[in-house]
């Protein structure tokens, strides 16, 4: 991907550095970007999403020479895992310094730290000079975007600038591991592994425990269809496919490596790296089929597929119209 011609660059910095929201693209998805340093900045970001002011933001900088900037504690774990995976899908929870806004940190006394592997995100945060918090670019608790067009279809002119990136080679969000506490933990799996990060620091705990920090994606509904959706293993949604259309439902499938039974739907590849990155689309996709249920095939277990089942889950427990629809 080219980076951003010099009048895209100039329109971009000028909007985040006058306290304006753009949409910006990452490996992993597509954020609604603000100035961190700028409180009523990032207020906007929280109104557009609809988010509780509670959940905290992940900041993105520029490279791991920015840690001191944002955390006044940078262990030693946190300089090996930024020399082994930044930039890339890793974000770090550590003590914030006192010059973060609350805002975003949702009032905690620690902050999400990103360098993210994009060309353009990056020539961004280099000429920022800055950090940028940047959720990702949807509703809260609705299906991330992938792509630039999935966020023009979710603000519209809410969002008047929005970096067009292409597809996001990753396709999910980025794995976090606290690293504020005694014991470092992964509060959400991301395509970083737990045994790849344990290579570079030793063991870690998966899950948080009661001392641990909100963390962004960590809710037990998010990620969601605004359709009903169930997941569920093959011979179960091709049971369930036959018995919802026998009632006259319209039922939407995502299936691994192929479609059976002349369902409707989409089919991935059955390989963790190619259903991460096509999840969401294909998702959004379904949504905007008007069926009445959306039936996803329960991808394997494993190490591998931590990431796509937790997003799976979650996005199952979500699924469903919003409450305030007719």
């Amino acid at each position: 991907m080219s980076p951003l011609s010099s009048t895209r660059l100039a329109e971009a910095l000028a909007a985040l550095r006058g306290g304006e929201v753009i949409g910006l693209p990452t490996e992993t998805v597509y954020g609604l970007a603000a100035d961190a340093a700028n409180a009523e900045a990032v207020k906007k970001i929280f109104a557009l999403k609809g988010r509780p002011a509670d959940h905290p933001l992940i900041v993105h900088i520029a490279s791991s020479d920015a840690l001191p900037q944002w955390a006044r504690v940078v262990p030693e774990a946190a300089w090996k895992l930024a020399q082994a995976f930044w930039p890339g899908p890793l974000t770090m929870i550590l003590r914030k310094q006192a010059s973060v806004p609350d805002v975003v940190t949702g009032g905690q006394d620690t902050v999400g730290l990103r360098c993210p592997a994009h060309p353009i995100a990056l020539q961004l945060l280099r000429e920022f000079a800055g950090g940028l918090a940047a959720p990702s670019a949807n509703r809260f608790g609705r299906i991330s975007p992938t792509t630039a067009a999935h966020v023009r279809d979710e603000f519209g002119a809410g969002v008047p600038i929005v970096l067009d990136g292409g597809d996001c080679e990753v396709g999910i969000e980025s794995t976090i591991v606290d690293l504020s506490g005694d014991v470092p933990r992964i509060l959400r799996p991301g395509m970083i592994s737990q045994e790849q990060i344990e290579t570079v620091i030793g063991a870690v705990a998966v899950g948080g425990d009661h001392a641990s920090p909100r963390a962004s994606g960590t809710l037990d509904a998010h990620y969601a269809p605004r359709t009903p959706m169930l997941m569920l293993a093959r011979t179960a949604l091709l049971a369930e496919a036959q018995q919802q259309r026998a009632l006259g439902k319209r039922v939407a499938v995502l299936m691994f490596d192929a479609l059976v039974d002349d369902n409707e739907g989409i089919v991935l590849p059955g390989h963790p790296d190619a259903v991460a990155h096509g999840l969401y689309a294909a998702l959004r996709t379904l949504d905007a089929m008007a069926a009445n249920i959306l039936l996803v095939e329960r991808p394997p277990e494993g190490i591998a597929w931590l990431a796509v089942n937790d997003r799976l889950r979650r996005a199952a427990v979500g699924a469903g119209p919003d409450d305030d629809a007719p």
